[in-house]
């Protein structure tokens, strides 16, 4: 399914058809993560039946707690608010994951929503990693306050991001970019790399 959603990357790809690789020096470097399956979940998370159900459905515990991660069998659950999560997988999952949800959820009240064509997802990774990203983002990003397991809502720069730290180092980054911010976030990330 995304595999064929051209990416919105495409004018920054070294070769056409490769998914967008940059490294300025052995400090810091982006990687478009193609592949990726993102959708929306929300429930109310104070129905034992819902949560159980998810966990029957997908292998997964929904986080409870805001500005967690928990991780199932091959989707990991991302806390956006009390009610909202982001599911996230990798392909081959496709639109299976929003079926496997509905399928899960039958009989309840929550919504779904396929989020895979809207938004873009790139890793940074490199011991400079972390001040790349503090070139832009307000958040103190130290892994004692934001360490694996967690995720966060923010900015950088002007665009929203989700970020999640991929370690405990702040070494490796994951950044959710809503699709039409993508090649603006990439490239103020370049630029900060730069520095």
């Amino acid at each position: 399914m995304s595999s064929e959603i051209e990416t919105p990357l495409v004018g920054l790809h070294a070769r056409h058809g490769h998914p967008l690789a940059y490294r300025v020096s052995d400090a810091a470097g982006l990687a478009e993560q193609t592949g990726v399956v993102l959708v929306n979940l929300r429930l109310d998370p104070a129905s034992r039946a819902l949560r159980d159900a998810v966990r029957a459905g997908l292998g997964l515990d929904l986080p409870l707690q805001a500005n967690t991660v928990t991780q199932g069998q091959g989707v990991m659950a991302l806390w956006l608010a009390p009610d909202e999560w982001l599911l996230r997988a990798e392909e081959p999952q496709g639109d299976a994951l929003a079926a496997r949800v509905e399928q899960a959820l039958a009989g309840h009240w929550f919504a779904v929503t396929d989020q895979t064509s809207g938004y873009s997802v790139v890793q940074l990774h490199g011991p400079e990693a972390m001040n790349v990203l503090n070139a832009g983002c307000p958040l103190d990003l130290h892994p004692r306050t934001l360490g694996a397991g967690r995720c966060a809502q923010s900015h950088f720069f002007k665009a929203g991001v989700l970020l999640r730290p991929l370690g405990d180092r702040g070494d490796a980054w994951e950044l959710i970019v809503r699709r039409s911010f993508a090649d603006y976030t990439v490239r103020m990330l370049m630029d900060a790399m730069q520095d």
